[in-house]
């Protein structure tokens, strides 16, 4: 897991702007069909000009809403679309079984390809502090307690196993690892016997490094071969961390702001290779904040006609397909949504769950269409969750914003990216097109 990082703000504001495929035809039939009347506003279609492309708004969240109401469920899945002329409605709705899980760095650890069912046991009720702090007052570390005796039993009955899953070359490390993950734990004991509530959060956070640090080291290789027609292009065979840099305008309290950001190059190798490789081009120093309407936040169209990043060898657009790594599935799948497939209830590893989920943006009808304008999720998923949202499923996740995304909604259209800096994982990039001249 990415380390933490210091926020050069002056002040606890900081501002966004994003573009999107657009959801017109979608929300229109569904309105109909459900006899939703809606304001004369409307998403812009693709043939429209460019600078309305991509254009989504909140109202998306409030359909999703209507929905889940109307049908006297939690939420619905939207109708699925086999091409935009023929609208076809899934013939299962997905509920929602319990809380989604909103932290980047929690999907982050379930995201790796790894199956040890021990340091899961570890990993979970440490996560479940969280939960267990939410209660008032010192009543909270009851519960608290329990978690920890909870993951102390599960490292100490799993030890073994969770060391038998790390690769030798890597053994020493992860050894190194439990050891502290272990004497963290009985100081988490005493931090809670002495019902010091406050020193509970700092120091789960750093148990939790120690567990996706060992999860990690689990992975001894990449888990799959990215199909032959994507595998030449920059591809990111692992995680990556960046950090971006953002020079806010027009606000006297907030200078800069530092936004860490992991790539999850296990589940999207294409997207967030290409991703990477146009961080090492500097494509986006200096590029403005282009969308900021407390939906989304939105950069990456360069000035000019083109809407992406031109590969100056082909004097063309370089687009990556759309890329989805579901839940079962050894691989991604490419170039159609899930709703294309007939898979409905399929779950995606990397879903728009987290306040800075970042993702593609693209054409509507245009699966393949991502070039270089990528977006930031602002809403949280108690109204969008997992597999029953409008963005599951059809844009590709690559990565989260893991250490001040909050200041995400701050942004405005017009802040500067002053830059973003690969921090680590930049030997994880194949095929890198950046070292070649031009």
């Amino acid at each position: 897991m990415a380390g933490l990082l210091s926020l050069h703000c002056l002040s606890s504001s900081c501002s966004p702007k994003l573009t999107f495929p657009s959801l017109s035809t979608q929300r229109s039939s569904l309105a109909r069909r459900l006899g939703i009347r809606c304001s004369s506003s409307r998403f812009p279609l693709n043939g429209e000009p460019k600078e309305t492309k991509f254009h989504i708004r909140e109202r998306a969240i409030s359909i999703a809403l209507a929905i889940g109401l109307a049908m006297g469920v939690p939420v619905l899945e939207l109708p699925a679309y086999a091409s935009h002329m023929e609208p076809v409605l899934p013939d299962l709705s997905v509920l929602i079984s319990g809380p989604p899980i909103k932290d980047p760095r929690t999907l982050l650890r379930n995201a790796l390809p790894i199956d040890n069912k021990a340091i899961r046991e570890v990993q979970r009720p440490l996560e479940d502090i969280t939960d267990s702090l939410k209660v008032a007052g010192v009543k909270a570390l009851d519960s608290v307690e329990r978690n920890v005796r909870q993951a102390s039993r599960a490292l100490s009955q799993g030890k073994a196993m969770i060391l038998a899953d790390i690769p030798e070359s890597k053994k020493a490390n992860g050894q190194e690892l439990l050891d502290k993950l272990t004497v963290g734990l009985e100081e988490l004991r005493v931090i809670v016997e002495d019902r010091n509530r406050d020193a509970v959060a700092p120091k789960q956070r750093e148990l939790l490094q120690y567990v996706g640090s060992v999860e990690e080291d689990m992975v001894d290789a990449f888990p799959y071969e990215v199909p032959k027609e994507y595998s030449s292009m920059p591809l990111l065979m692992g995680r990556a961390t960046v950090d971006m840099k953002v020079k806010v305008k027009d606000n006297p309290n907030l200078e800069n702001c530092v936004f860490r950001i992991v790539l999850d190059g296990y589940n999207a190798p294409v997207t967030a290779g290409n991703f990477l490789d146009l961080v090492e081009r500097h494509f986006y120093d200096g590029m403005e904040i282009q969308r900021a309407d407390g939906f989304v936040v939105q950069t990456g169209d360069p000035e000019g006609p083109a809407e992406g990043f031109i590969n100056p060898g082909t004097e063309e657009v370089r687009t990556v397909p759309l890329e989805l790594s579901v839940i079962g599935d050894k691989s991604p799948v490419y170039e159609s949504t899930l709703e294309e497939l007939g898979r409905y209830k399929a779950q995606t590893r990397l879903p728009f769950n987290a306040f800075g989920t970042m993702a593609m943006a693209r054409e509507e009808f245009e699966n393949n269409s991502a070039s270089s304008q990528v977006f930031w999720l602002l809403k949280e998923s108690e109204l969008t969750p997992s597999n029953a949202n409008i963005l599951d499923g059809r844009y590709a996740v690559f990565g989260y914003v893991t250490e001040n995304e909050d200041y995400l909604a701050d942004l405005k259209v017009g802040d500067v990216i002053e830059s973003i800096q690969v921090v680590s994982g930049l030997d994880n990039l194949v095929n890198p097109s950046y070292k070649i001249a031009g």
